[in-house]
């Protein structure tokens, strides 16, 4: 058997490989959707802002002379502050149905962590907890939607093959907007709200404040959720311009107590359903295609990647009735967009609050994505 090298990744050119790797171990996969190089180039470098609190590590794994492995490995140093466990993490894990290459790969990976301090590891995390995360265990036979992961099923044998054991499942669900809200919730979002409280959409003339108040939402909501990082100022401002060219202010919903915000929910147009077809280049006509289908033609399916309630709020009468207000306000308006299909993802196996009101919807638990761990 010929020798498996890993290669560091630590020139664009390598990195640019580093990228294309899964478009050829899935070239056979119908469902697998090539994500934009350019939007990779920028999450994998130091343009993201998870790099200031982080070190991250990246390897190619090469087998006569060609490219046959990919993984990552990171400390994520404000994660260790919330919880000092020693945990590190691996992600961006892709290779041909090998198990000596996903041994290599894992190996080195392994040992780069525990060269550091680390006696735990967890992932895959692409690069962490708030971007992409798990490995798809369960809905190969659907494409992924906007910033979500798809994996080939042999992945997952081959990280238990290593000693990797689940950690905890995240779902998504699949809600067909056509369907309305349940009658007896019906009833109830059709009454008036009670005095003080108001659904609105997010302002764009005060963008930025808005994106501050969600993202003071969402850490107050999600604290004490697992695997919980908090999002930091400067992952805000990031957040704020990656999302404004993709955020229709109509696809959103803020819920306001007496003038201050204290739940939102934002819904993306699934980018994915539009560069399908496209292999991840915009160049040299991909861009036009690109505006065609997503501002002339329109799409069809959206993802909820951002939502969450203060937890204040939620505990009061109208709490459980505030993500239902949210959701059928942009369910309202997507109809209106064109929409038919919406993602909400991802959700933890044991928040069973938000799995319920999935299923009260008639949403369908149509992914299952993976966290494993092992000890250092």
């Amino acid at each position: 058997m010929a020798a498996i090298e890993l290669v560091p990744v630590e020139d664009r050119a390598t990195l640019d490989r580093f990228i294309r790797l899964p478009h050829r171990l899935h070239r056979d996969d119908p469902q697998y959707i090539a994500p934009l190089h350019l939007e990779r180039l920028e999450a994998l470098t130091p343009k993201n802002p998870f790099f200031a609190h982080a070190d991250v590590r990246f390897w190619l794994a090469r087998q006569e002379g060609r490219d046959v492995g990919r993984i990552s490995a990171q400390i994520d140093h404000q994660a260790l502050q919330v919880r000092p466990d020693a945990t590190g993490q691996f992600g961006m894990i892709a290779a041909e149905d090998d198990p000596a290459v996903f041994e290599a790969l894992l190996r080195e990976a392994e040992g780069w962590l525990r060269a550091r301090g680390m006696q735990r590891v967890l992932g895959p995390f692409n690069l962490n907890i708030n971007e992409q995360m798990g490995l798809l265990v369960e809905g190969f036979d659907s494409p992924p939607m906007l910033l979500m992961e798809h994996d080939r099923p042999y992945v997952g044998a081959r990280l238990e093959a290593q000693g990797y054991a689940k950690a905890k499942d995240v779902f998504a669900y699949l809600y067909d907007m056509r369907q309305d809200i349940p009658a007896a919730v019906r009833r109830l979002l059709d009454r008036p709200l009670p005095k003080g409280y108001a659904v609105r959409r997010i302002d764009f003339k005060r963008y930025d404040a808005e994106i501050r108040s969600v993202t003071a939402i969402f850490n107050d909501a999600w604290r004490d959720n697992w695997g919980f990082v908090p999002l930091t100022d400067v992952e805000t401002d990031h957040l704020a311009k990656s999302l404004k060219p993709l955020l229709d202010p109509r696809f959103s919903a803020i819920v306001e107590e007496h003038g201050q915000p204290v739940a939102f929910l934002v819904a993306l147009p699934n980018l994915n359903e539009a560069i399908r077809d496209l292999g991840g280049k915009l160049l040299p006509f991909g861009w036009a295609k690109l505006l065609w289908r997503f501002k002339v033609r329109g799409l069809k399916t959206a993802r909820v990647p951002l939502m969450g309630v203060k937890r204040a709020a939620s505990a009061r009468l109208i709490g459980s009735l505030i993500p239902f207000l949210m959701i059928d306000a942009v369910r309202r308006e997507g109809l209106r967009l064109g929409y038919e299909q919406i993602e909400l993802s991802w959700i933890l196996e044991d928040n069973l609050a938000m799995r319920q009101i999935n299923e009260r919807l008639g949403s369908v638990a149509y992914k299952r994505y993976r966290i494993y761990g092992k000890s250092l």
